[in-house]
């Protein structure tokens, strides 16, 4: 007979980030993801965005009181196996997340970085770059920053794979155990390979790239599978690797939805051919 899992047996995660109305990333893109992987999922609102695959007209920034009331509710009745933050959008709310981390204790946590869109677009002012490197990221057990997140944590220019080397290392240095730059921004052959780096182990992870103008919500959907694995028991390298693997099925599998940069399937390997 087989055994019903209790509340306590059910593998859960929480999310700390923004709204996206298009559904193609943030909390949307989260919950997809964990609920792909079968990974009971949670929120923690930062912000309500008015956005579709075009762009973003409109963000509304919760308190950063509602926020820790939010993380408080939801640590005080379910076991959190793990926890992710995305879009923290200021300091205050950084320096509040940083702080229920702390004193609530809860499972690994992954930091996707969002700072600088893929395009280049800076999303948040100094003072919250500052709160970041100070208080989130001694906290990570993987901070996945793209690209241009990754020059501005490190203050580094990437153009080659040793110079990703060398922003992971740097990174490394402001406390997190691991570090995953992602390479989706990258051009040439270094497209789509990433550096992984836990203080010991500098290795680069590429399984193939893939051409699509559909990439709304890669870094959350990405950290999002990464956290999944946490929450389920895997190490942090093999979490990775998996949601590697994951986003570039899913990639594989665009929505054509809408007049921009869509998003994709995160059920997409759901609909393969046994």
């Amino acid at each position: 007979m087989r055994r019903m899992q209790t509340s306590s047996s059910v593998p859960t995660a929480l999310t700390i980030a923004g709204s996206d109305s298009g559904g193609g990333a943030g909390i949307q893109a989260d919950l997809n993801t964990f609920s792909y992987h079968r990974v009971h999922g949670t929120t923690a609102l930062t912000a309500i965005t008015a956005q579709n695959t075009r762009g973003v007209t409109r963000v509304d920034v919760m308190p950063a009181e509602a926020v820790a009331a939010q993380m408080d509710a939801v640590a005080e009745d379910l076991r959190v196996g793990a926890v992710k933050t995305g879009m923290l959008v200021n300091a205050d709310i950084i320096s509040v997340v940083a702080w229920r981390l702390k004193s609530l204790k809860l499972g690994a946590l992954v930091v996707d970085p969002v700072m600088v869109s893929r395009a280049g677009a800076r999303l948040i002012d100094d003072s919250a770059v500052g709160a970041l490197k100070q208080h989130l990221l001694p906290l990570a057990d993987i901070v996945t920053p793209n690209r241009h997140e990754a020059e501005l944590l490190a203050g580094l220019e990437l153009r080659t794979l040793e110079d990703m080397q060398e922003a992971a290392r740097r990174i490394h240095q402001l406390g997190p155990r691991a570090v995953l730059v992602k390479g989706g921004g990258m051009t040439g052959e270094l497209r789509g390979l990433d550096v992984w780096f836990d203080g010991e182990r500098m290795e680069t992870l590429f399984l193939r790239a893939v051409k699509t103008q559909n990439t709304h919500g890669t870094g959350c959907t990405l950290s999002a599978a990464i956290t999944a694995g946490l929450a389920l028991g895997q190490d942090a390298r093999e979490a990775t690797r998996r949601a590697k693997e994951f986003v570039t099925a899913a990639l594989e599998h665009p929505l054509h939805l809408g007049q921009g940069h869509g998003p994709f399937s995160h059920f997409s390997p759901l609909n393969r051919p046994a």
